[in-house]
């Protein structure tokens, strides 16, 4: 696609953004805009159909992760509770995580005294045998890990963490069929996957079993920005996951640290926010500085 055709495919979603959203995600139906008030990153936002609430910016644990460690963890817990709490008394409530990080415990102690009501928590399980876990094949083992883990009677969103292939329905039917009977239990609220492949992407927007879908997006797109396919591509199928009530969370805004440029910063959270691609985002903010900074860009987006 020419440079010309990118822009004006660009200029075209934007531009129908309203169009393009529920109630519930980041930009309001076109008749409800002009009326509307200022919107924030913290305001509170349902996730797709599940009435779930969160605010519309996710504060990620996994800059770097694997192995149970990540950036954040290695912070330690003074630095990572005093990053959790400043998100969280602006208004944050959204909190991203997986086994793979190592970030539950940080987590649990970070909040340990706040209501349970009064926050959301999203983990990954991780299916594939690596040096540091030897996986169960479903996911009733390691969900009730991590509900001890966080000290939780239930988790809000729980994805299969890093789906690669467009057979995933298939070949991790156990992992889903447990995931399913946890969450007529109550102990999940909702279930999905995080995508990092674009076969893996287009199945997860059709299918019923999902509920919700990580994403990568940005304006940019391609593997050098850490997205799936072209930014035309992944745009179609969160238009098409939408309309069939998938909830969208939105990762990789900034591309994994490659988009550092204020400018490309802004272009990214307006492509994203005002095009209506995703209910939330998550972003693997580090420090205090980078809360504030992202989320004030995120609401200049919304209000653009």
């Amino acid at each position: 696609m020419s440079e010309l055709n990118r822009r004006q495919f660009i200029e075209r979603s934007v531009a129908s953004a309203a169009v393009l959203s529920s109630a519930t995600g980041l930009v309001s139906h076109a008749a409800e805009s002009q009326t509307a008030e200022k919107r924030s990153a913290f305001d509170r936002v349902e996730l797709g159909h599940t009435g779930i609430k969160v605010s519309r910016l996710a504060q990620g644990t996994g800059m770097h992760g694997g192995n149970q460690e990540s950036d954040h963890t290695r912070l330690g817990q003074e630095k990572f509770t005093e990053l959790i709490r400043h998100g969280f008394d602006k208004g944050l409530n959204f909190f991203d995580m997986a086994d793979l990080y190592g970030s539950h415990p940080f987590v649990r102690r970070a909040i340990s005294d706040l209501p349970r009501k009064d926050y959301a928590l999203l983990s990954k399980i991780w299916f594939r045998k690596a040096s540091w876990i030897e996986p169960s094949g479903g996911a009733k083992e390691e969900v009730h890990r991590f509900l001890k883990e966080l000290n939780t009677d239930y988790i809000d969103v729980c994805l299969i963490h890093c789906v690669t292939d467009a057979n995933w329905v298939d070949d991790l039917e156990h992992v889903r069929k447990d995931m399913s009977e946890l969450k007529e239990e109550g102990k999940l609220r909702s279930v999905g996957v995080s995508c990092h492949d674009f076969g893996a992407l287009k199945v997860a927007a059709e299918h019923p079993w999902t509920d919700v879908i990580l994403a990568r997006i940005n304006y940019m797109g391609g593997k050098q920005y850490k997205m799936d396919a072209s930014v035309e591509e992944v745009t179609e199928v969160l238009k098409t996951a939408r309309k069939n009530g998938k909830a969208i969370i939105g990762m990789k805004i900034f591309g994994e640290g490659t988009l550092t440029k204020p400018e490309q910063k802004d272009a990214s959270m307006k492509y994203v926010a005002g095009g209506g691609l995703v209910d939330a985002m998550t972003i693997g903010m580090l420090s205090t500085e980078q809360v504030d900074d992202a989320s004030n860009r995120l609401t200049n987006a919304l209000n653009a």
